[in-house]
């Protein structure tokens, strides 16, 4: 009958839901083995031989015409910045970012994001070389990975606050993006995208207090309306290695972030935003 599933791989979800169900009581009742299951299978997914491995990119660039007033924007983190997959890399939100303040401003956008990378590389590698930018505004993505390969929330939130503490000292604008469903990642085995919800939700939470604690900083919303494509239309949205957001995927995170970025731009200092 169209639009049935063949038995063989109905099975296959049936059996990957219910082990995702043992897996999410784990994650409440025995958290270290739950989340020990649910990276194992992260990694498992990561060397899938039959997806492509995509190249990370630089999305650094200058963006308006001379004699706007000049901005300079530094933005630190991970893939969801380095955009492997986004063709062409102007759907990439950063440059997307950029692009749209590009009227007004002369817009330098300097990237020290390193794919992979989680809130300790971020805090040991690239804050300084951001500091030493000095940008006007810098933009923080980073805590997928943190959620996936097991981090602790309390530790992730407490590297992500000595980032932002040292960021607000020199820099008049500070912005986040949050984490949002990565249960809904189409590489993941089905067994582990339930707990990876739960996980991008307990991350997010900390980006969120984080923003909280830190007067000034603006902090992007990452679930409910706008994010539902990631769901409902994954072919659409994620890259061809089914991992990483696509140029469609970007476009979601560009309205987002350019919320934040507004916002700062906006905002009196010393006000905390959620965009």
């Amino acid at each position: 009958m169209l639009g049935t599933r063949p038995q063989s791989t109905a099975r296959t979800w049936t059996r990957g839901l219910r082990l995702g169900t043992v897996l999410l009581m784990w994650m409440f009742h025995r958290p270290l083995t739950g989340i020990g299951v649910m990276v194992a299978q992260v990694l498992r997914a990561a060397h899938r031989s039959d997806l492509p491995s995509l190249i990370n990119q630089d999305p650094s660039g200058v963006f308006g015409r001379e004699g706007l007033p000049p901005l300079r924007i530094v933005v630190l983190g991970d893939s969801s910045v380095t955009s492997p997959g986004v063709e062409p890399l102007s759907a990439s939100w950063p440059q997307q970012v950029a692009a749209h303040l590009a009227d007004r401003y002369r817009v330098e956008l300097e990237s020290v994001a390193v794919g992979g990378s989680k809130a300790r590389d971020v805090l040991r590698v690239q804050l300084e070389p951001a500091i030493g930018l000095a940008p006007d505004i810098a933009l923080v993505s980073v805590g997928a990975n943190d959620a996936l390969r097991g981090t602790p929330v309390r530790r992730f939130e407490a590297e992500l606050d000595l980032v932002v503490a040292r960021l607000a000292e020199a820099t008049p604008r500070v912005g986040l993006s949050g984490v949002g469903d990565l249960g809904t990642i189409p590489r993941l085995p089905v067994v582990a995208r339930a707990a990876a919800g739960v996980r991008g939700r307990s991350i997010d939470g900390a980006i969120r207090r984080v923003a909280a604690r830190h007067p000034g900083v603006v902090k992007s919303r990452a679930w409910g309306e706008g994010w539902e494509a990631f769901a409902s239309q994954p072919e659409v949205i994620f890259a061809g290695d089914q991992f990483h957001a696509g140029a469609a995927g970007h476009a979601v995170f560009a309205v987002a972030m350019i919320a934040v970025v507004d916002a700062l731009l906006a905002a009196p200092t010393g006000k905390s935003v959620i965009a």
